[in-house]
């Protein structure tokens, strides 16, 4: 009938229009610095989007981003962030929810981001701001939610200092220093460190080796159920995490860690992980579980591990 003509007719102009607007978002830049919006920014991004930007800078240069507005909506539409070209070996994390990200700097000289949501409900959008950075500025890392930074110097040799405001311990090194890495690129010696609540269960460990448990009991959680932990070694050292306990009911908890490769990885389930060995000299955990379900939990074995050098010895 008529009605079904005009049906598949407003059916072709709709996957006509959704085509185009695939098309137009994202895209490649190349300047110095610049923004970039989602589609529509800030009055809500199209279902359906799948827009990718690629940042491409000088070969030895790399990118510096930071985050001025976030609104994805959460756990269905996401900003994926790649160090490299948008494949799945370059990977680094997923942005969702209502929170400003941290800023993020790439390891090499391309950078990518992916916009995906789904067919129903957005939000705002994002915005975010880049620049190139030379390859002896490490860049601004920013500022954790509660946290306090002093120091404006963002270049090798500098250094700047982290504290929390009242009612919050800081989990991490509270100083951080822009050095040269082993490929010649200025780095800051440790990741930002996070505040954390007091009377909130987590912490930062350090030394060569320790152990973390999840809680034995709901009443050692924190409200939110959650546990923040921070791992730390020395400067150019790896840390590697064996499990010898392990069972988080896969719909009421997870395990994340951060740091290691890939950059994020989410455990849950009744079988004991394979170890999970860091790509620096960090590894963050984060422990979340509702407050009816308190499976078994896990526990872990940390070690430190120094980066061998080959010392040649040289006869006079």
């Amino acid at each position: 009938g008529i009605g079904g003509n005009a049906t598949v007719y407003w059916m072709k102009v709709y996957w006509i229009k959704l085509l185009r607007f695939i098309n137009t978002c994202g895209g490649t830049l190349k300047g110095q610095n610049g923004t970039i919006e989602s589609p529509g920014f800030p009055y809500g991004y199209p279902n359906g989007a799948n827009c990718t930007w690629v940042i491409v800078a000088e070969q030895t240069n790399r990118i510096h981003i930071v985050f001025q507005s976030f609104a994805v909506e959460e756990e269905y539409d996401f900003l994926s962030l790649y160090d490299g070209h948008p494949h799945p070996a370059h990977f680094r994390t997923r942005l969702t929810g209502f929170q400003i990200p941290p800023p993020v700097t790439s390891t090499g000289s391309i950078f990518s981001l992916r916009l995906t949501s789904d067919f129903a409900v957005s939000a705002h959008g994002f915005k975010m701001a880049y620049e190139v950075l030379m390859s002896s500025a490490c860049g601004n890392p920013g500022v954790p939610p509660k946290g306090i930074l002093n120091g404006t110097q963002f270049n090798i040799g500098n250094t700047i200092r982290y504290r929390c405001v009242t009612g919050y311990v800081l989990d991490g090194h509270p100083i951080l220093t822009c050095v040269l890495n082993t490929g010649n690129m200025a780095v800051w010696d440790f990741p930002v460190p996070i505040c954390r609540a007091e009377n909130t269960c987590g912490g930062t460990l350090r030394g060569s080796s320790g152990i973390i448990s999840s809680p034995e009991y709901l009443s050692d959680l924190s409200n939110a159920g959650e546990c923040k932990w921070t791992v730390l070694a020395d400067p150019g050292d790896t840390i590697s995490l064996v499990f010898t306990d392990f069972q988080i009911e896969d719909k009421h908890g997870s395990l994340e860690i951060e740091g290691s490769e890939p950059p994020s990885i989410w455990l849950s389930g009744v079988n004991i992980p394979a170890p999970v060995i860091s790509n620096n000299n960090w590894l963050r955990l984060h422990f979340v579980t509702d407050r009816n379900h308190l499976h078994k939990g896990f526990t872990l074995q940390y070690q430190g591990k120094t980066q061998s050098t080959n010392h040649t010895s040289v006869s006079r």
